[in-house]
C-alpha cells in the first residue's frame, strides 16, 4: 500500500475533451516527510511514518523535536503511518510528493467526517417519523418505548436506535478515481466527494479492494487556450 497526507480544499468540476463533466474534490498535497521506517524485526510490522505540516519549534514538545531531528526535518503537526512494504524505497528524511499517484489510479480516502452535533434518531439513524394525523399527539419524532420487545422486557439491547452524537468520526470513501495530479501546484483531483470539512486532513492511499486502475482521462486544458 502507498499513501500520502493532504488537506481537502473543496469541490469543483472539470471537463473532458468529449464534453463530459466530472465532479472532483481538490486535495492539497504538500510534500510529506518520511520520519521513520518500521520493520518486522524491530516493531513487529512493516510501515513508514509520514509527517505533514511544520510546527514552530517553540510550540512542539522535546520528544517531537527529537523525533523529527533524526529525519533532518522540522517537527510536524500530523504524523500517520502507511502499512506495508510498497513505500520502503523511501529513506528516512526524503519527501513524498503528489507524483506518488498518477491519473487513473483507484484510491481510498480517509478523513474525519463533519460533526453534526447531537441529533435525534430520525436524522441520525433514518428512523420512521411517527403518525402526524389528528389525535396522534405531539410525540411524532420520539423513539417510543425502548425496553418492551417481548421476551426480555426491562432490558435495552446493545445497538438500539437512539439519539446521540452525529458525525466527527473517522470514515473512508472507497474506490475513488484520481482524475488529475498537478505536481507544480501540489494538488490531486479525486473524482467524487471525500470525508471531512474544508481544510480537513485526509489520507489518500491505495484502494484496499485491489481495484484496477482505469485509463487516464483527457481533460480540457484552459491554460493552454489562454496562452494562445
Amino acid at each position: 500500500m502507498k499513501g500520502i497526507l493532504g488537506r481537502k480544499l473543496g469541490m469543483t468540476q472539470v471537463f473532458t475533451v468529449e464534453g463530459t463533466l466530472i465532479p472532483v474534490t481538490v486535495v492539497e498535497v504538500a510534500p510529506n516527510v518520511v520520519l521513520q521506517k518500521k520493520t518486522i524485526e524491530t516493531d513487529g510490522y512493516e510501515a513508514i511514518q509520514l509527517g505533514y505540516e511544520d510546527v514552530k519549534v517553540q510550540r512542539a514538545t522535546k520528544a517531537a523535536i527529537g523525533h523529527a531531528t533524526k529525519a533532518g526535518a522540522a517537527p510536524k503537526k500530523y504524523i500517520r503511518e502507511i502499512r506495508g512494504s510498497e513505500m520502503f524505497n523511501f529513506e528516512v528524511g526524503t519527501q513524498v510528493t503528489a507524483d506518488l499517484f498518477t491519473a487513473g489510479d483507484m484510491v481510498d480516502v480517509t478523513g474525519t467526517s463533519k460533526g453534526r452535533g447531537y441529533k435525534g434518531a430520525i436524522v441520525r439513524n433514518n428512523q420512521t417519523l411517527g403518525p402526524g394525523s389528528h389525535g396522534a399527539g405531539p410525540n411524532t419524532r420520539h423513539p417510543g418505548s425502548l425496553a418492551t420487545i417481548g421476551r426480555n422486557n426491562g432490558i435495552i439491547n446493545k445497538g438500539r436506535i437512539m439519539a446521540g452524537q452525529e458525525g466527527g468520526y473517522t470514515t473512508t470513501n472507497q474506490n475513488l478515481e484520481v482524475v488529475l495530479v498537478d505536481t507544480d501546484k501540489n494538488v490531486i483531483l479525486v473524482k467524487g466527494n471525500v470525508p471531512g470539512p474544508r481544510r480537513g486532513l485526509v489520507n489518500i492511499h491505495s484502494a484496499a479492494k485491489n481495484t484496477k486502475a482505469v485509463t487516464a482521462r483527457d481533460l480540457v486544458n484552459y491554460t493552454a487556450a489562454k496562452e494562445e
